[in-house]
């Protein structure tokens, strides 16, 4: 029996209808199976510190910031408000929602217009990853099916990961990262209602609704979004009433650029690393950069500043800080002053006073004199031309005088105090052709700070120093340090330098402190220490001209002191007396401690090597190839004969020596004895 048209109608449709869900699904499992991968998404390259803070981010090459939102927390409500918002079924959907497409495609079939695009989030990404060329059904066709791909490929978490890395917020700002940055200054870990709404709302229209030049259209769409999203329970009306009455932020805060020499270095160090974590505390270092920027206007025109603070047990950089702004040509802010070489005029006096403890030369209450000396032609004086007479070791250390560092240099050997530096990984820089003399005692070398904090660092690790590490990955992890000077020997020093009266209007008994400046008021140091960490302060012109008058107890001492008060940190006491260590009055002392070199300071001369023949100055006529002739008073055989700085002869055991000279002009001529003395003369050979 024939059945009726309706029923046969109906039936076709039934099996029309089959045959179009069969290939739908056979199409979607197509697409799902031919998914490609999902390309790598270009981030850019973040500095953090120790730990994991964001201390400096660069730009992609084509000037974008894009900052991975997966290093933060991102504020759970944004996201909430961005799922309701935007894509309320983002958790049901295969990547297309049918019902937000019916819903689209009706609101344009009665309104004569687009009204919603009906986009996923998931269609959002694949529209950020493959930008579309016009709003073509074939356009939104191609973004569909890459929405699809995008689900077979990702989980959910991924593909809002993706959101939040490449949302547009208006100019160069992709991401809920920067522009969180960017518009608020902070991290998008807590973000008020307000903010959260306005982070929603601009990426549907970036440029026409930028905060800085278009506050009033942002504000409106930030306000459909709170209304929109408190009509489904989100929040309630109070707190609706109170987002709406938020300020727009106008301005664009700068991206963070903390510790800009640090991580410029470690940018140029290591440029293909997406991110590298730095052993500065963001903590320590941000309160640095502002003491930096408030204290720098005082110093006067050209003059700058710098601080390094080291961690005491593993030599990892803590904060550095170079100037007070990198960008001030003025003050050559782009100078990284932390690693400049420069005179450290009398801040390498105590290691001369360390290495006379460990020699068993002298004690901190061993008795000395401050008075007129000479060392051949070489008169050191005090910084107030003035002389204390008979001191003790420690006051000679804590009143920084001139004449019984020398007088222990002499003992010690310059060539040992600089020969132990190296080795402890802090090499002075001399002219080239010099060899370490008196000099070096008072400034007559070139340290940087960085090298100066290391050094006083491992004072306070009891005569144990790390080389200086900025990298936090590995730093120190194998470095078990290199002995600068012996436990007791540091333990003497330290207590000594604890007791050096602190400057105008600070407050003493917290560091041990020594302060230098060096020859004509060129620079002013200012090195302080606990148990745990060591600071070093540098002030000066970065162009090398003096500043009269600038001192280290006046210039860099207060902001010593002032740097540790404004970091607000646990003083952590120095190191308990080591075994072997010596308490008392200088009375109880052995009798060979008690007093430094009867008759010292009584016109005592060199006990080195002395070059009697040449004379200073000289002029010498060479003839042929035939040796000179050297004659040198005093020392202890064998003697080393320098040229220049390089070796010309050696191992003479008498005091008549001969050299040959490199060629006509100018020579250095040095001689060096057995305990590391040394005496030179300038000479002009024809």
């Amino acid at each position: 029996m024939k059945r009726p048209l309706w029923q046969r109608v109906l039936a076709l449709g039934a099996v029309a209808g089959a045959l179009a869900v069969g290939g739908a699904h056979a199409w979607l499992a197509g697409v799902r199976a031919g998914a490609p991968p999902v390309p790598a998404v270009a981030l850019s390259p973040e500095v953090l510190d120790r730990e994991g803070r964001l201390l400096r981010a660069f730009a992609l090459t084509d000037g974008r910031w894009r900052l991975d939102p997966g290093r933060v927390e991102v504020d759970r409500r944004y996201v909430e408000m961005l799922i309701a918002y935007e894509d309320r079924r983002f958790y049901q959907h295969g990547g297309v929602d049918p019902l937000a497409l019916a819903r689209a495609g009706w609101q344009m079939l009665t309104h004569g217009h687009i009204v919603s695009g009906g986009s996923t989030l998931t269609m959002q990404v694949a529209r950020l990853m493959e930008p579309r060329e016009g709003r073509t059904f074939a356009a939104k066709f191609k973004e569909m099916r890459r929405a699809i791909e995008l689900e077979a490929r990702l989980s959910k978490a991924e593909i809002l990961d993706l959101y939040l890395k490449l949302a547009p917020f208006g100019g160069n700002l992709e991401g809920v990262r920067a522009a969180s940055l960017a518009w608020f200054g902070k991290e998008p870990r807590r973000l008020s209602l307000a903010e959260a709404a306005l982070l929603v709302a601009l990426p549907q229209a970036p440029e026409a609704r930028r905060p800085d030049r278009h506050p009033q259209a942002a504000a409106r769409a930030r306000d459909t979004v709170i209304s929109r999203v408190a009509s489904r329970g989100l929040f309630g009306a109070a707190e609706e009433e109170f987002a709406r009455r938020a300020s727009i932020p106008t301005r664009r805060t700068d991206m963070p650029m903390v510790a800009a020499h640090a991580t410029g270095t470690a940018r140029r160090e290591r440029p293909g690393a997406p991110s590298q974590r730095l052993a500065i505390d963001l903590s320590m270092q941000a309160p640095l950069e502002a003491l930096a920027r408030e204290r720098v206007r005082d110093l006067g025109k050209g003059v700058s500043l710098a601080f390094v603070m080291v961690d005491n047990a593993s030599g990892q950089v803590l904060a550095r800080v170079s100037g007070a702004d990198p960008l001030d040509a003025t003050r050559a802010g782009a100078v990284d002053l932390t690693r400049a070489l420069r005179s450290p005029g009398s801040t390498l006096k105590p290691f001369i006073y360390g290495m006379a403890f460990e020699d068993g030369l002298a004690h901190p209450e061993t008795l000395i004199e401050d008075r007129p000396v000479r060392f051949g032609a070489y008169r050191p004086r005090n910084f107030d031309r003035d002389y204390q007479g008979t001191v003790s070791v420690r006051q000679a250390l804590q009143l920084s005088l001139n004449v019984p560092a020398v007088v222990l240099l002499q003992a010690v050997g310059p060539q040992r105090l600089a020969s132990r530096l190296d080795g402890g990984g802090f090499a002075l820089r001399l002219p080239p052709g010099e060899v370490p003399g008196l000099a070096v005692g008072l400034g007559g070398v070139g340290v940087t700070l960085e090298g100066l904090a290391g050094i006083y660092a491992g004072v306070a690790n009891g005569g144990m120093a790390h080389r200086i590490e900025t990298q936090a990955e590995g730093a120190t992890s194998t470095d078990e340090g290199r002995r600068l000077l012996s436990p007791v020997a540091a333990w003497y020093l330290a207590q000594a330098l604890a007791g050096t009266p602190p400057p105008h209007n600070a407050r003493g008994g917290r560091i041990a402190f020594k302060t230098g400046t060096s020859y004509g008021y060129r620079d002013a140091w200012a090195v302080g220490f606990d148990g745990k960490r060591t600071l070093a302060v540098w002030v000066g012109r970065p162009d090398g001209q003096p500043v009269p008058g600038m001192i280290g107890r006046e210039a860099a001492a207060p902001l010593l002191f002032e740097a540790f008060e404004r970091l607000a940190l646990r003083p952590v006491p120095l190191g308990p007396a080591p075994r072997g260590a010596l308490a008392g009055r200088q009375a109880d002392l052995p009798p060979p401690l008690r007093r430094f070199g009867a008759g010292a300071g009584q016109g005592m001369e060199q006990a080195g090597p002395r070059i009697v023949f040449p004379p200073d100055g000289a002029d010498l006529e060479r003839i042929a190839d035939e040796p000179l002739a050297l004659k040198v008073d005093g020392g202890v055989g064998p003697f080393t004969v320098l040229v220049d700085g390089l070796p010309s002869s050696t191992g003479f055991g008498g005091t008549q020596l001969s050299w040959q000279p490199r060629g006509a002009g100018f020579t250095r001529l040095t001689v060096m004895d057995a305990a590391g003395y040394s005496d030179s003369v300038n000479l002009r050979i024809r």
